[in-house]
């Protein structure tokens, strides 16, 4: 017990130490400090729970190595690990999880034994076709369909290994209730738990504060990766296939800079380890890249924190209101559609409102409430004095709002969803958010196997790849709860594909 002690303040100390290197040019100085300390503080809250490999247990070579601990990178070694083989994680951050961390409304899933049981009527055509419009019929479709179809049987894989989403709620460009959350309603960041909890149990090795910096080969196979271990020692390990999970470029504002000049100046809600390493990597091995200029905008974040506000709170019920207490837009449209609202504000940020009952059945509230984002009033007049906005207009507005509920009709602005339960139950609450960069959609180009494609669309030998870090299944728009559908569903996928790779050699 005292070793795991130990380990783990070092651990945390070692976290402190890496984030006060981190720099974020384009930001000022306030903003970067405030990103250290909650980046310090989810490091506190994983670390006091987790206990990681230690370098003395490095071997010279594994069968798979995974880069990146995030949700994907989890799968992938869960499902090499199913197939016999014997992978290894290596994860720069000190802790496991990635963006994973972050994630808050929930994992889009299709015709799932839990929408059956709840008798919600889904089928993957209309999963597949509300995403097309999603992305604007940009999305490449080989992936989309295969991301779709193989969605249930995600689900149903969670559940096998303790990991249950059941709660069901809806998110924007949805027509039907398929994002599944934890069964409590608590933000489906968990997921980092349970698959830390697999990874321990299968005797996975994990190794944190292991930074990959090449991924090497010979005779054109893939074979292994440089690795460099708490800063300074850096060592070659062998492998027969190397899957890449390092997700986007989020928190990477060069990156961001070189492809939309438009957001420099925007906050990011990407945990600080997002910065494009694995994208860097795989081009230098020929790898190819696409809609690399796609970034999706998030428009609700609350902005002094950079925290992403999650798309659950407006799914069951809350909306969106301007600083002259009106609603201004469909709450539950695409999120380029929202963003856009809100940009056309001349305050460009706007409130999310909600009541008792939104409250009760979004766990994650009442972590915007420990970090002191939520606007109290017993009264719809008392939190309009709260917000600043006019208490006559704010009351029309919940008055219009809910009548809009209770004939199940919005005429303002043909919202059609998450329109379950009316506004009526005091105290009332309030959380002011803009928007904030949220989501690389584009990367490097794979096929259905997860096999990293160069730029005669050829597979790269003994390379694979999953989650953020790849592009085209999203096009020009990604639909909340996709995300996460994504790091599971593909990430498991390559950890099959590298092992039937591996077995075949």
């Amino acid at each position: 017990m005292k070793k795991k002690v130990a380990a783990t303040l070092i651990l945390i100390l070692s976290f402190m130490l890496a984030i006060a290197g981190c720099g974020s040019g384009n930001q000022d100085q306030s903003q970067d400090t405030e990103k250290k300390e909650e980046a310090q503080e989810t490091a506190v809250s994983g670390a006091s729970q987790t206990g990681y490999t230690p370098i003395d247990q490095l071997k010279e070579k594994y069968d798979i190595i995974i880069v990146g601990a995030g949700g994907a990178g989890m799968s992938a070694a869960l499902g090499a690990k199913d197939k016999g083989m014997n992978p290894v994680i290596f994860e720069k951050m000190p802790i496991a999880g990635g963006n994973t961390i972050k994630s808050s409304s929930g994992m889009n899933a299709s015709e799932t034994k839990f929408q059956q049981e709840q008798g919600i009527k889904d089928n993957n055509d209309l999963f597949y076709e509300e995403t097309l419009e999603g992305g604007h019929g940009t999305n490449d479709k080989d992936m989309l369909r295969f991301f779709v179809d193989h969605s249930a049987s995600a689900i149903d894989w969670l559940d096998s290994i303790g990991i249950r989403l059941n709660n069901i709620t809806i998110t924007g460009g949805m027509n039907e209730k398929r994002t599944h959350r934890p069964e409590d309603g608590s933000a489906v960041e968990y997921l980092v738990n349970g698959l830390v909890k697999n990874v321990q149990e299968q005797e996975i090795p994990l190794f944190v504060n292991a930074k990959v910096t090449d991924i090497t080969e010979k005779d054109g196979k893939v074979n292994g990766v440089k690795v460099i271990f708490n800063e300074n020692d850096e060592k070659n390990i062998a492998a027969d296939a190397v899957v890449v999970t390092t997700g986007g470029f989020g928190a990477n504002m060069d990156m961001i800079s070189e492809v939309r000049s438009d957001l420099k100046d925007y906050v990011t809600t990407n945990q600080v380890g997002s910065t494009g390493d694995g994208i860097t990597m795989i081009e230098k091995l020929g790898g190819t890249t696409v809609d690399m200029d796609q970034i999706q905008v998030h428009p609700t974040v609350q902005q002094a924190k950079s925290y992403l506000i999650g798309e659950a709170v407006r799914g069951e019920g809350a909306i969106l209101v301007n600083s002259h207490g009106q609603r201004f837009t469909n709450e539950l449209d695409t999120r380029d559609n929202v963003t856009a609202g809100i940009n056309k504000l001349p305050e460009k940020s706007a409130y999310l409102v909600f009541d008792s009952g939104v409250k009760s059945r979004v766990k994650a509230i009442q972590q915007y409430e420990k970090m002191g984002f939520v606007i109290h009033g017993d009264s719809i007049e008392a939190l309009a004095k709260e917000m600043g906005v006019p208490a006559d207009q704010l009351k029309a507005t919940l008055d219009t709002w809910n009548s809009a509920v209770k004939n199940n009709k919005d005429t303002e602005f043909d919202r059609t969803t998450g329109m379950d339960n009316d506004l009526s139950g005091a105290p009332y609450h309030a959380i002011q958010i803009a928007p904030g960069i949220h989501y690389t959609m584009g990367g490097v180009k794979i096929n259905t196997n997860t096999e990293v494609l160069d730029k005669d669309g050829k597979p790269i030998p003994g390379l694979f790849a999953a989650g953020e870090l790849t592009g085209g299944l999203h096009g020009q728009n990604r639909i909340g709860g996709n995300s996460v559908a994504e790091i599971i569903i593909f990430g498991r996928q390559a950890g099959i594909k590298s092992a039937e790779f591996v077995g075949a050699r």
